[in-house]
């Protein structure tokens, strides 16, 4: 598993906003020739650009021209061909371990003429991480609206093993509860709405306004409620993930929720449903715990009764739950958690006949 630790740093602006912009510019000429190539081949683009980019950027360390192609044709390899990533002049560095060194707190960078060292002050909370941790790389980063220089360090360490013993926890995700447990623990949305709103509020009031000191208002907003949401979402997914009696966490699949034409509310309540952050942290502390998330199917759990399998839209109304066929009354959340959980299992027996099925031995007559 990864963690990062963020460090503000003091470095020479005039020459890393240099760097930073010549940087981008190599980025964006691979983004190119991958577009026009289609393909994102690390051979081949060395082979294209590498000589052209060394005359035309002779200030930049070779090192860096490296680690900004791996960089740029991995971003591509990510979107497959599907967006054009680009890069701004104040876009951050990536570092490796050809360009850049550390040794106990000293670092060294790789800059325009020779190396930046600096001296690093690690704070307390990141002490286990930096002195236990294997180090891997480090982003250089700029925040325009303190004027700060950030070093990311990226360190690895192996994964605990995984827990063998414990329960499976159904989790259902929605827009009036963040998410909902099968065993009736709910974590409610309506702050989280609230903010929402008035934020959306603020922003058309000074749009409408426009004039200098509304715009410098609403460059100081920008990015506290994306801030907020990931403060939530940290704090209801270490609870979560902390829960001793849970080793496994079911979740449903919600990929390409959002493809779907639902109306103008719905579709700006789902276009600020933060779930894949949540789903996100959850795994990754889940994992450091020797726990893990599953993905389950999504359809139909939110309308299937719980206890007798009968599926009717009719026996869902909102956050009441009464099944048609047997008369099961239950919060509709708290339904939907106990169907997740038992998409689960159905899964695992699923996957484990279909694995006893492929070892089983060719017996020939």
């Amino acid at each position: 598993m990864l963690r990062t630790v963020s460090i503000p740093v003091n470095l020479p602006q005039e020459k890393f906003f240099f760097l930073m912009s010549q940087c981008a510019d190599i980025f964006n000429a691979h983004i190119d020739w991958a577009l026009e190539q289609k393909t994102y081949n690390k051979s081949k683009a060395h082979r294209d650009l590498y000589s052209q980019l060394r005359l035309t950027y002779p200030d930049v360390p070779s090192a860096l021209i490296q680690a900004t192609r791996d960089n740029a044709l991995e971003a591509i390899k990510q979107t497959k061909f599907k967006r054009t990533p680009r890069k701004n002049p104040t876009s951050g560095l990536r570092y490796d371990k050809r360009t850049m060194t550390l040794r106990g707190e000293q670092l060294t960078l790789s800059c325009i003429g020779k190396r930046v060292k600096l001296i690093l002050n690690i704070p307390d909370y990141f002490r286990e991480v930096y002195d236990n941790w294997d180090f891997r790389g480090a982003t250089v980063t700029y925040t325009k609206q303190t004027k700060q220089f950030w070093v990311r360090l990226v360190f690895e360490h192996p994964d605990p093993p995984k827990l063998e013993t414990g329960d499976v926890q159904g989790i259902d995700r929605g827009l009036y509860h963040l998410c909902s447990t099968h065993d009736g623990k709910f974590f409610s949305s309506n702050k989280i709405r609230a903010t929402q709103r008035r934020y959306l509020y603020n922003r058309k009031q000074l749009q409408q306004k426009g004039t200098r000191s509304a715009k410098r208002r609403l460059k100081a907003m920008s990015g506290r409620e994306k801030r907020f949401m990931g403060d939530v979402n940290h704090c209801v997914s270490k609870e979560l993930a902390n829960q001793p009696e849970y080793r496994i966490f079911a979740l449903e699949d919600l990929s390409g929720i959002r493809n779907q034409r639902r109306g103008k509310k719905l579709n700006k309540w789902l276009s600020s449903w933060s779930f894949s952050q949540l789903e996100f942290f959850l795994e990754y502390k889940s994992v450091a715990q020797g726990k893990e998330t599953a993905f389950v199917d999504a359809r139909y759990t939110s309308q299937r009764c719980s206890r007798c399998g009968n599926t009717n839209k009719a026996n869902r109304q909102k956050s009441r739950f009464h099944c048609r066929c047997c008369g099961f009354k239950a919060h509709s959340d708290i339904n939907s958690g106990t169907n997740i959980r038992d998409n689960y299992f159905l899964s695992s027996a699923a996957r484990s006949e279909e694995q006893a099925v492929v070892n089983q031995p060719i017996v020939t007559a």
